[in-house]
């Protein structure tokens, strides 16, 4: 059974990340309507400019329901939707005697409870065929210190898809497990980024880092697949294996 992305609504949460440019980008290609998300409307719109003129814009605050809902209202009087795609993610990294409950909450908002409410708004409105897609990560199954909650709120997402794939059927629900990906995020997340790359390339069995065309052809693999619901597929080179 073959899938198309031609014509289909997709809306993608977390619009501003260089992941969220790079799979807009192939949607458009592929002949897909593209919605962008994100809390900061003037940034979204910013980057939404940036991919294309046919790009819309929408405000959408994972940690504020009524900024969920109103957003859905939004999408649902544009027509509806078919696939919606949740890139966001907020950092809250170092050891756990450090943590600081408002980072942690800012994490969960992102990759947890924000997905929840996404589900809740949006899923009632997805067409036949249509799926839902959130972002997990590599450091639920490669935890190191310093990555506590990191592997708590990706542990979390992929535990999300599967429940809400039963819950929401015979609306898809999926998750995607990045590995290390050359975006604009390791800027400021280390200190030197391409010692980073360089070291994770010499380690992990793909031998390179992957970059956002890579994340774009895989989350584009779980839209049009229809048999595949419930599950985590991971981008990471391998890396959990090294």
């Amino acid at each position: 059974m073959a899938y198309s992305l031609k014509d289909k609504h997709v809306l993608i949460v977390g619009g501003s990340s260089d992941i969220a440019a790079a799979l807009a980008t192939d949607l458009l290609r592929e002949g897909a309507r593209v919605t962008l998300a994100g809390r900061d409307i003037e940034k979204t719109a910013v980057a939404a400019k940036a991919i294309g003129d046919a790009v819309r814009p929408v405000a959408l605050d994972l940690s504020d329901e009524g900024s969920v809902q109103a957003a859905a209202d939004q999408v649902r009087a544009a027509g509806g939707l078919d696939h919606l795609v949740s890139v966001a993610a907020e950092r809250a990294s170092g050891p756990v005697a450090s943590l600081e409950r408002r980072a942690l909450l800012a994490a969960f908002d992102a990759k947890v409870l924000g997905p929840i409410l996404l589900a809740k708004h949006f899923a009632p409105m997805i067409a036949e065929g249509g799926s839902l897609l959130f972002f997990s990560g590599l450091g639920a199954w490669r935890p190191s210190p310093g990555g506590v909650a990191m592997a708590a709120t990706n542990g979390s997402v992929s535990a999300l898809a599967s429940a809400l794939a039963v819950e929401l059927a015979p609306t898809r629900v999926n998750a995607i497990s990045p590995g290390v990906i050359t975006t604009s995020a390791w800027n400021t997340a280390v200190p030197d980024k391409n010692e980073l790359f360089q070291r994770v390339a010499a380690s992990v069995p793909a031998r390179r880092v992957g970059e956002p065309s890579d994340v774009s052809a895989a989350t584009r693999a779980l839209l049009t697949n229809p048999f595949i619901t419930g599950e985590t597929l991971h981008v990471d080179g391998g890396a959990r294996w090294a």
